[in-house]
């Protein structure tokens, strides 16, 4: 059996209680991700600013943690989302919809496997964000056509993300990651498809898990968002003479009904409106434009003494309230969109885009205690938006691009920069593929002709970018960088080899990839990969193995998002639209991910020879 290690230097401990504190600093939801990292960047330089660090009779320079802002893989992850922003923005997945809803309206049990087998292979190439987005309506649309549950099929595809992402160097930032701080470390660097065989092992495991059991283990839900509010109603209140609201003002009628009232505008005739000021005066005949639920319309009908028209005909049994031209939808907060982490009123929402919020969904609930308002609830990622408003005003968000609108009813937006789009994004894998340049500058070269070409424009780009993506990226590079240096990623590995002493090669590279599994399921995948990267290429260099083994097995491990819905942000998304709980993740996510871990623990080895 091993000896312990020596207790690391004093600087190495301090990286060790920093990492575990940002490890549990990154899981928190309270606190935006971009804030954590940027203080653990602040407290790591400050530290090594004030109590330097020397190594070998040279001191460290603690600017060097800032260089992750410029480091390579991150500028080759922004210039991947601003590309991959650029299909989405131009509608270029558009005719992959279109085709999958015309399958699953011919055999949805070949449909199935068709669509998660789809959903892997563009995800290899585009962020599955996007992909899940597309895909969602068209599944929630064929689920209510085929009278089927779509809880059986949303976190599959989900997941079918997921395991498409593990195949090449640009399917996920985690990939990229680990990819460019293994080359960091010295290795060659690995090329977009020289773990594609072994990456494709795992996927098909993984789809025939999906296709086969996943949606056998998923309970019915129901989705909490179409249900979750009313719709709301235009209608007038006419005012009859010698009624309560005749000689009133509008302040009086918003008292009466307890403030509820909202009198968009009062027509005095035909042609003449006014403004609904405080002051204004409501005379006999006057028709007060409201908009509400039928209840609350009702109940003001009734609290004014007023007549309750829908268009011309006064609202009676035979004359319903009508909502004609009145869509329903669902916006999802990802990181990338104008509402993370600010309030609809401070957006000016219902303003900006004409359409009303009825409810906001979050981590399978739908918030009923919103005391302050709808308006002014602090929105966080993953959360979904129910909102209504008429189809132009639908078809207007989407074309905007603004934000992730998950509408069955709406075309997606569909230009003839399409193609450009598409061949930008040939042009990015290609040339990284062929090792013609490297992903960093050719995703750059992809994102400037995106710009060129008209396909994106630079509210666009920025819209795009995500702080938290980059300042988790530029504070896990630093935390990382800090390891290394201070030698602490030594003394992990030499703790983790006293650990698995007793097992055999194997078994060590197993313990690797289910820890990894394990991170990427509490705190951010890419933190676990950056900081995983180094101590499995120490693992390896101290048993005498291939390092590109352990550094495959880290980024495997740490594409395993599946065990808890906020380990990845599709989970939310796919958990929102069907209503899944907490629990449906871990009955589906943890056997697959015990069941991939096997199988890279058995496909990794083997292709290395050890």
């Amino acid at each position: 059996m091993l000896d312990l290690p020596s207790v690391p230097n004093e600087h190495a401990l301090f990286a060790l209680l920093l990492t575990l504190f940002a490890l549990i600093l990154f899981s928190r939801d309270r606190i935006p991700l971009e804030s954590s990292s940027l203080f653990i960047i602040v407290i790591l330089t400050l530290i090594f600013t004030l109590w330097p660090y020397e190594v070998g009779g040279n001191r460290l320079d603690p600017t060097l943690f800032f260089t992750g802002f410029g480091h390579q893989a991150l500028i080759a992850v922004c210039a991947l989302m601003v590309a991959g922003h650029g299909l989405v923005r131009t509608g270029a997945l558009e005719p992959v919809g279109r085709t999958l809803s015309k399958l699953w309206s011919i055999s949805p049990a070949l449909s199935l496997v068709a669509t998660l087998v789809i959903a892997a292979i563009l995800s290899a190439f585009v962020n599955n964000t996007p992909i899940v987005v597309l895909l969602l309506p068209i599944l929630i649309s064929v689920s209510i056509r085929t009278n089927t549950r779509a809880s059986g099929i949303l976190m599959p595809i989900g997941f079918a993300t997921i395991l498409g992402g593990m195949a090449t160097t640009i399917g996920t930032s985690t990939n990229l990651l680990v990819i460019s701080v293994a080359a960091d470390l010295g290795l060659p660097r690995i090329g977009m498809f020289d773990f594609f065989a072994p990456a494709s092992i795992v996927a098909g495991v993984g789809i025939l898990y999906l296709w086969l059991i996943a949606p056998r283990l998923l309970p019915a839900r129901e989705a909490a968002m179409p249900d979750a509010s009313p719709r709301l109603f235009t209608a007038h209140i006419k005012v009859p003479k010698n009624s309560f609201a005749d000689g009133k003002t509008v302040r009086e009628l918003i008292e009466k009904t307890d403030g509820r009232l909202k009198v968009t505008r009062i027509r005095k005739s035909e042609q003449t409106y006014i403004f609904p000021l405080p002051d204004a005066t409501v005379r006999a005949e006057d028709r007060l434009l409201v908009r509400d639920t039928p209840q609350n319309l009702k109940e003001f009908e009734t609290i004014l003494e007023g007549q309750l028209f829908s268009g011309e005909h006064m609202v009676d049994d035979e004359n319903p309230l009508s909502d004609e031209d009145q869509h329903l939808a669902e916006i999802a907060i990802d990181r990338g969109s104008p509402l993370a982490h600010r309030t609809l009123n401070e957006l000016r929402f219902a303003d900006s885009y004409q359409v009303v919020t009825l409810a906001i969904h979050r981590k399978g609930q739908v918030l009923e205690s919103m005391p302050s308002g709808i308006g002014k609830v602090r929105l966080r990622l993953g959360d979904v938006l129910l909102v209504q408003g008429s189809r132009e005003s639908i078809e207007e968000l989407k074309r905007r691009g603004h934000f992730l609108v998950l509408d069955a009813t709406t075309e997606l937006p569909h230009t003839h920069r399409a193609t450009r789009a598409l061949g930008i994004m040939l042009l990015i894998v290609v040339t990284a593929a062929l090792g013609i340049l490297p992903i960093a500058v050719s995703a750059t070269c992809g994102a400037l002709l995106m710009l060129i070409t008209n396909c994106l424009d630079w509210r666009d780009i920025q819209r795009a970018l995500s702080a938290q993506v980059i300042f988790i990226v530029a504070a896990s590079l630093a935390l990382g960088n800090a390891l290394i240096m201070t030698g602490a990623t030594e003394y992990l590995a030499s703790s983790f080899l006293v650990l698995t002493s007793g097992l055999s090669t194997h078994g060590v590279f197993s313990g690797l990839v289910i820890l990894m599994a394990l991170l990427t399921n509490i705190v951010s995948n890419n933190a676990a990969a950056v900081i995983g990267t180094p101590i499995a290429v120490s693992i390896a260099q101290h048993l005498g193995l291939p390092p590109e083994a352990f550094v495959l097995g880290v980024l495997f491990g740490a594409n395993m998002s599946f065990a808890t819905p906020m380990a990845y942000q599709t989970n939310l998304l796919v958990m929102n639209a069907a209503g899944y709980n907490f629990s449906d993740f871990v009955k589906v996510g943890v056997p697959l991910t015990i069941l991939l871990c096997a199988v890279v623990s058995w496909v990794i080895p083997a292709m290395y020879g050890f």
